[in-house]
């Protein structure tokens, strides 16, 4: 892989991680129609993803902040004797987001064998960029929702999180898309559906960057690390931010003929192939 090529994939890897066409779909289908051998190993996807992670932190650096402090201060001592965790808003926000991952652990320990085996089947990763697409159509009929993020609603987002493990299926298209249909309204179900995938990425770069020490990095590699990151990040941080005005304009379903055009596409091309 080059340098050309590490920057290719890494804004690639940032675009399709936050727009609603799924990204674990398209590395299986460029897999499938390029070839494993030519495509980059766990080190760069490890650093591609990490470039994603970093977007989201910095598009959503003030209020992380103002989440952390206020988690810190409800769990500190004096905090637990005043049961400042009961009755502070961020701290009940920052809880609701640890059991939004509660649903895709289970599955992703669970079903891990099942699914590595899906990324093999292009025809089922093409079908299920189909359930996408319809998905995020449907989205077109809700109205304006103003409810706000509970519980039983970022539990539900949680569930929808968890099926998104299956290549093809769009993380942030079926969270938000659950969240609308839940009654959440267009703000809250952006902010949530991103800062709830912050320690779903997290668990998942921890689980492999182990790989990175083991095998060490050569410095022609180091470049085309730095350079995956460096596209993951900006091209992901401008496709998080164009998603979000995209969302407030009511134009979230536009994706979804995208994902039917590729969907069938692929159902075609891997049928005949």
């Amino acid at each position: 892989m080059d340098l050309l090529q590490a920057v290719l994939l890494g804004i690639l890897q940032g675009i399709t991680e936050f727009l609603p066409v799924s990204s674990s779909g398209h590395l299986a289908l460029a897999r499938a129609f390029l070839g494993s051998e030519i495509m980059p190993g766990i080190t760069f996807e490890i650093v591609v993803h990490f470039g994603s992670f970093c977007s989201i932190v910095f598009y959503f650096r003030k209020r992380i902040l103002v989440m952390l402090r206020d988690l810190i201060s409800s769990f500190s001592p004096v905090g637990i004797k005043e049961k400042r965790y009961l009755h502070d808003a961020n701290t009940r926000y920052s809880m609701i987001i640890l059991l939004s991952m509660v649903p895709a652990m289970i599955v992703g320990f669970t079903l891990k064998d099942q699914i590595e085996a899906l990324f093999l089947n292009p025809v089922v990763v093409s079908s299920m960029l189909i359930i996408t697409g319809t998905l995020l159509f449907a989205t077109r009929f809700v109205n304006n929702p103003e409810g706000e993020v509970d519980v039983k609603r970022g539990l539900l987002m949680g569930i929808a999180q968890s099926f998104a493990i299956i290549p093809g299926i769009s993380r942030s298209g079926s969270t938000i898309s659950v969240g609308l249909f839940s009654g959440i309204n267009r703000d809250s179900v952006a902010n949530f559906s991103f800062l709830m995938v912050l320690p779903v990425l997290a668990g998942a770069m921890l689980l492999e960057i182990l790989e990175i020490f083991e095998t060490g990095i050569e410095s022609a590699a180091a470049l085309n690390l730095i350079a995956g990151f460096l596209a993951s990040f900006l091209s992901g941080y401008f496709a998080l931010k164009y998603l979000i005005i995209l969302l407030k304009r009511e134009k979230f379903h536009y994706f979804s003929f995208y994902c039917w055009a590729l969907g069938i596409f692929g159902i075609i091309y891997f049928s005949i192939v």
